[in-house]
């Protein structure tokens, strides 16, 4: 935008940008003091989005305060654009990257046969693969989480997405949430019901509204106006269903109960560029009762991201994870008491947490991981930029 603010037209840019018109300073030394941002008697135009308007008349004021002023410009000038540099400056690339994803926590991993093992970590494997290209190749770690994700939910293995439980009423209700370590900004959805990839779905509640939540027919509605956008595909309630669950559902019913199926899935991803990003998403409690909300879509609970600390991602029973802000509290440890990521994570899980709850998992901006759980076993699988990997499902 070009203005009467601009240097080129202000006379205490003489000796920055060449000399002032001769009007200008005539107006200046000859009338005792014409604001610097005035340009003279000459009618000057403004330019505003490709529009012309007149400028505003100009004031006059003493001579000492046509001093100060100009001055006072030269420091705007300055400053604006020293500000102008560091914002368009994008952070260096290091080459250091990492990623870590789970796939939920809890005893069920105790009872399954050795084949099935195999099959969890070819699954976690071919997850962590899809984010590991992505930041690899210097992409951003906000898209590596949302793509890595996207395959998890996918998986019927898992708890989210298809394959997600069952609740009281028989149906589907699906929760998620990103959140991006560069800017603080988050979105989540909850409750949804035909959104085949919810995690795609908070990421864009996170770019294209105002707000942190959606949930229910809220959401599903802000899904009808994204439905021009690829990544957002609708499938009826039934798709999210298979036998395994349905068995699961059955039998807690006739428990009377609900029961924490912890196959919630999430990823936190530290890019080359130093950037963080988490994101996590769930079916809930098996035979939960319709509209319960756990932690997953909860920014401070199941999910965290600030490039400051860490990223993380949380899996198990989301009310404990709730009431004691457990996302949050792991960046807290590390911002105000100053404990590595490490040492946070297992403080959340020894102290905070009671025993057989869930797990974290975590990464921060110089690439160290750090996933720890306090029950009988975590789907769990993280490689780093020095090809180090992990696929682990049990202690």
């Amino acid at each position: 935008m070009n203005s009467i603010f601009s240097a080129r037209h202000c006379p205490a840019s003489k000796g920055i940008r060449g000399s002032i018109p001769r009007s200008v300073s005539d107006e200046t030394s000859e009338r005792g003091g014409v604001c610097p941002l005035a340009l003279g008697r000459q009618p000057i135009f403004e330019e505003t989005g490709g529009l012309r308007r007149p400028a505003q008349k100009p004031l006059t004021l003493p001579r000492a305060g046509s001093r100060l002023l100009g001055w006072w410009c030269v420091v705007c000038l300055v400053m604006g654009r020293t500000l102008g540099t560091a914002e368009a400056q994008q952070p260096p690339v290091s080459g250091r990257f990492a990623i870590a994803i789970h796939g939920g926590a809890g005893d069920e991993l105790d009872n399954i046969t050795e084949e099935e093992r195999k099959v969890h970590r070819k699954s976690l494997a071919a997850a962590l693969e899809v984010g590991r290209k992505i930041v690899a190749e210097g992409g951003k770690a906000m898209d590596a989480v949302e793509q890595t994700i996207r395959v998890l939910e996918d998986d019927p293995l898992f708890n989210a997405g298809r394959g997600a439980v069952f609740n009281a009423a028989g149906t589907h209700e699906l929760d998620a949430s990103v959140m991006d370590g560069s800017t603080g900004q988050g979105g989540a959805v909850a409750g949804v019901t035909t959104v085949k990839n919810p995690i795609s779905l908070a990421r864009l509640v996170m770019t294209e509204t105002p707000h942190v939540l959606l949930t229910g027919a809220g959401a599903e509605k802000f899904a009808d106006a994204m439905r021009d956008r690829k990544q957002i595909e609708r499938v009826p309630n039934t798709y999210f269903s298979t036998e395994l669950r349905r068995l699961e559902w059955e039998k807690e019913k006739k428990a009377q109960a609900a029961k924490s199926h912890r196959g919630t899935v999430g990823c936190v991803v530290c890019d080359q560029h130093g950037n963080l990003a988490a994101g996590t998403s769930t079916g809930g409690l098996t035979n939960k009762m319709m509209g319960r909300v756990g932690d997953s879509p909860i920014l401070g609970a199941g999910t965290y991201a600030n490039n400051a600390t860490c990223a993380v991602s949380c899996t198990g029973t989301g009310e404990y994870y709730i009431r004691n802000s457990i996302a949050f509290h792991v960046s807290a440890l590390m911002a105000y008491k100053g404990l590595s990521l490490d040492d946070a994570t297992q403080h959340v899980i020894q102290k905070v947490l009671p025993n057989d709850i869930g797990g974290v998992i975590a990464v921060d901006g110089m690439g160290n991981i750090s996933m720890r759980f306090n029950t009988s076993g975590m789907a769990r699988a993280s490689i780093d930029s020095s090809g180090k990997v992990v696929i682990e499902l049990g202690k």
